[in-house]
């Protein structure tokens, strides 16, 4: 799953992780205004079936699609591209590059470490 999506590409991943099956139509209506053609939409789709981040099955006359690719794996694989990318590998250098650009507060910065906490002990 190293393949990159574009901004296009993704918009339509976030719709199709959050309704889990969906065809183009049902798709087009989480979309925001204005609203994209249906070809396209569709082509991207199928874009995303070559990239191996949707499958299909057959519906009535048409197709439902379906993420085959866990929004989870794609967001963990994202981050670690960025990390490595910008930050050297460096997850502490991330942390503190959001941390300054963001603004946080103790209490936030202690959630945050908290949360890793959690993950870490599991």
């Amino acid at each position: 799953m190293g393949k990159q999506l574009t901004k296009a590409e993704e918009q339509i991943m976030q719709v199709l992780w959050q309704l889990e099956v969906a065809s183009v139509k049902e798709v087009i209506a989480e979309l925001p205004d204005p609203k994209p053609a249906y070809n396209t939409v569709s082509t991207i789709i199928r874009i995303l079936e070559t990239k191996e981040f949707v499958g299909h099955q057959a519906k009535g006359r048409g197709y439902v699609y379906f993420p085959t690719v866990a929004k989870k794996n794609y967001t963990n694989q994202r981050m670690h591209k960025i990390m490595n990318g910008y930050f050297g590998g460096s997850f502490k250098s991330m942390v503190s590059f959001f941390m300054k650009e963001n603004d946080l507060d103790i209490s936030e910065l202690e959630s945050i470490l908290k949360e890793i906490d959690k993950k870490e002990k599991k």
